[in-house]
């Protein structure tokens, strides 16, 4: 039997890229960022895109494109057209969790089609991880051809974890750190996502500790300056700028700004030595699925989440 291939992409430039390579196949776009705002388990019902159509308007003022989106989602409705399914997603939390909620999509609608997985990260002679779009044409040539089918486990493992992002308790998420599975990137992001909650001690999540670390560290000139650190200096994240500009924008409270320099003020020295707990000073509302963060603090001697004083009962 032929094979027809639907290859999953996290974003039009991989799709463009796929393209221009002669990659055969229909293509579906994915241009989600799951990794924030509120989350439902059943994927792009009308409940679910009026939610993350409410997200987008609050906290971006961005309003979704409903017809491309559903125009992308419909080519899920014609599982006889293709064969299998190749998703390509990278290293990083953004693209993991929308990875996740991908296979779960296609189990929503029972395609059970093979699914395989192309995945960019470490690649040999280079110190950064890379993203697809960043490969060379032989590099993401060569990742294809050695794509990784998923097994019942992974899909299995997959569908836990996207309902234990979409439930109440994410420490639920600890056990799979350590299990074994084809997404050889999903401990490390698992473990970047519960950081993403203030710290018991200082009240930073690590990635806007490492922000202020970059403003202490470099000379920064000015917020889109620390932007440009902070999309290069960001581990397992995989932010745009949208996201970095806005946590950004939180963080302005341990700035000051004078004669073209962006340094720390006394406060964010402060908070870089733990000494007080500037949680009340960080206005994020933000949800993580069925989360939110202000509920919650990480605590590093406790290794897990645990509840703000004033929500423990």
């Amino acid at each position: 039997m032929d094979t027809h291939a639907l290859h999953i992409t996290n974003g039009t430039v991989l799709t463009n890229y796929l393209n221009d390579l002669g990659i055969v196949g229909e293509k579906l776009t994915w241009e989600e960022m799951l990794c924030e705002g509120p989350t439902l388990e059943s994927i792009y019902s009308k409940g679910f895109l009026s939610l993350r159509s409410s997200f987008f308007k609050d906290f971006y003022e961005i309003d979704l494109d409903y017809k491309k989106i559903i125009r992308e989602i419909d080519k899920l409705n014609h599982p006889e057209m293709f064969t299998e399914i190749n998703l390509w997603f990278e290293y990083d939390l953004f693209c993991h969790i929308n990875m996740i909620a991908v296979i779960n999509l296609l189990n929503e609608k029972k395609i059970d089609h093979p699914i395989y997985l192309i995945c960019s990260g470490r690649i040999e002679g280079s110190k950064n991880l890379k993203g697809l779009s960043e490969l060379t044409p032989k590099q993401l040539t060569t990742h294809y051809k050695e794509r990784t089918k998923l097994k019942k486990e992974d899909i299995d493992l997959a569908k836990t974890i996207w309902r234990i992002y979409c439930g109440k308790d994410h420490n639920l998420l600890k056990p799979y750190i350590v299990k074994t599975s084809s997404f050889k990137y999903l401990s490390s992001c698992l473990k970047a996502h519960l950081k993403r909650f203030p710290d018991t001690k200082s009240g930073l999540t690590t990635i806007e500790e490492n922000i202020l670390k970059l403003v202490r560290d470099h000379p920064i000139k000015s917020k889109h300056h620390l932007l440009g650190y902070a999309i290069n200096y960001q581990g397992y994240y995989g932010f745009g700028d949208l996201q970095l500009a806005r946590i950004i924008d939180n963080l302005s409270f341990f700035f000051t700004k004078t004669n073209d320099q962006l340094s720390l003020n006394r406060a964010g020295h402060e908070a870089l030595l733990g000494h007080l707990n500037f949680y009340e000073n960080i206005a994020d509302n933000m949800m993580y699925g069925g989360v939110r963060k202000r509920d919650f603090q990480f605590s590093k001697p406790l290794n897990k989440l645990v509840k703000q004083p004033y929500h423990a009962n």
